[in-house]
């Protein structure tokens, strides 16, 4: 249901922005700033991206827990697609997930909201070993018949008839 009403009261909302600035300012300031915010996003996402990779590195390296860069990462991700879609609301919500600050209260209430069961990284006490029970020795045996290389067409197009 939060679906449906989100792809019902956004396009509704950037379509009231667009009609208020539109009658503001003119038409072409309107699209200008459209354009503008696109550039602009895409350059930021790019930049942020960039911080988020490097943190999501650095987690791994040092094995610590990577949920939360995966999530900043995230939340970059769909701030890309938001500051892309043509929009005022749109460029808004985009323009405000590339704030860490912004991000952080996200995962803080994401996280509050979910609950992790289990969370494992590096060999641990899952790995199986295999006994000698476990393995199977066999030998085998090529069967492929010998065929003699085909030359001419190959018989799927007709002899130019």
């Amino acid at each position: 249901m939060y679906l449906f009403l989100a792809f019902l009261l956004v396009p509704l909302i950037e379509i009231g922005l667009f009609i208020q600035v539109g009658g503001l300012i003119g038409l072409w300031p309107t699209l200008a700033i459209v354009v503008l915010t696109a550039i602009l996003g895409t350059s930021l996402v790019r930049s942020q991206g960039r911080v988020a990779m490097g943190e999501l590195r650095s987690s791994f390296a040092d094995l610590n827990d990577p949920t939360e860069p995966l999530a900043h990462g995230a939340m970059i991700l769909v701030s890309g697609v938001l500051l892309l879609t043509p929009g005022f609301f749109t460029d808004a919500v985009g323009f405000a997930l590339l704030m860490p600050p912004v991000r952080r209260a996200v995962f803080r209430y994401v996280r509050s909201r979910v609950e992790v069961h289990q969370f494992q990284m590096g060999p641990g006490q899952a790995a199986q070993r295999h006994t000698p029970g476990d393995v199977i020795d066999g030998d085998f045996e090529d069967v492929t018949p010998n065929r003699k290389p085909r030359t001419g067409p190959s018989g799927w197009v007709e002899d130019g008839k």
